[in-house]
């Protein structure tokens, strides 16, 4: 390969280590604002404002709208519809464990997520050996691989980033859930009525979804037990799906359980506390690995670059 060409292929790779590196570093300083946000609060209130959970990314609209044309289209034949299950096992798999949790099950289908993963797959392999293309077959071939395991990933990485937002969300709003519910109680109010408080007067996504969840068994579409467990089960919270088998059992039993939401509130709310400061105390190990891996690497590339192209070339 001659000296242009190897000069582009490493330009090339330096703007991809120090766009890879601004992504880490914005991601790792988002830390520090969420940390800010909380730190020091005894509990993260609702009034105002509140971010959605799910990340509205490119993905998510492509994937939103795939499922929009593939609804009005006609369904494929059953030969043609049974190869398609054959290769797309996994990622139907993959969909159904995580569609609900993820949040998603009602915006993206699961013919969308399966072709999704596909197409992303060709277009953005078919850019990347485009791109490579330019300056030389093996960087076409390297860069052809690398955007198709990117675009097959990319449906499985939205889902699993979604999953966990939504679980943070939970551990969030859970403390305050609980303590309406113990506050509603103990001033003489019944369970279902403690519950439909919190739906009631807080904005939060999680409060929406309680909302949901207590219209379902007021309306007798199902009992009040698999109403909140399904609210446990569409969150990936194991400390949600603590809370609700106590409820339920304590329901069942008659027994008091104000007492016991106020303790749950409280863990509840140390827990998150203590997993946000984690976090955030990570957060400059995280911004040295994309400085030490990928900037300075790119640096050395532009710097250096030349000068080993005239020392090859002396050669």
């Amino acid at each position: 390969m001659g000296g242009p060409g190897m000069l582009g292929a490493l330009a090339i790779l330096a703007v991809a280590f120090a766009l890879v590196a601004g992504v880490e570093a914005a991601r790792a300083a988002g830390l520090f604002r969420q940390g800010r946000a909380v730190r020091g609060e005894a509990n993260a209130r609702v009034g105002g404002a509140t971010a959605s959970p799910l990340p509205r990314d490119a993905v998510e609209r492509y994937l939103a709208r795939l499922t929009l044309r593939l609804s009005s289209r006609p369904p494929a034949r059953s030969a043609s519809r049974r190869r398609a299950r054959g290769r797309e096992g996994r990622s139907r798999r993959f969909y159904r464990s995580h569609a609900v949790r993820a949040g998603m099950s009602e915006t993206v289908s699961e013919q969308a997520f399966c072709e999704g993963s596909v197409r992303l797959s060709v277009l953005v392999g078919v850019a990347g050996a485009v791109v490579g293309s330019v300056f030389s077959t093996p960087l076409a071939a390297t860069l052809g691989t690398v955007g198709a395991v990117l675009g097959w990933t990319a449906p499985k990485r939205l889902f699993t980033r979604a999953e966990a937002a939504r679980a943070r969300e939970a551990e969030r709003h859970l403390s305050e859930m609980l303590e309406t519910i113990a506050l509603g109680l103990r001033s003489g109010l019944s369970f279902d009525q403690s519950f439909a408080l919190y739906g009631a007067h807080f904005d939060a996504p999680f409060a929406q979804a309680c909302a949901s969840a207590y219209r379902s068994w007021s309306l007798g579409l199902m009992t009040r037990e698999q109403a909140l467990r399904g609210l446990a089960d569409s969150y990936a919270c194991a400390r949600l799906e603590r809370v609700v088998t106590d409820v339920v059992r304590s329901l069942r039993f008659g027994t008091a359980i104000a007492s016991r939401l106020e303790d749950e509130a409280a863990d509840a709310r140390a827990a998150y506390r203590a997993e946000v400061e984690e976090r955030v105390a990570r957060a400059p190990v995280k911004m040295m690995l994309p400085t030490g891996t990928l900037i300075l690497p790119a640096m050395l590339l532009l710097v250096l670059g030349p000068v080993l192209l005239e020392l090859v070339n002396g050669f």
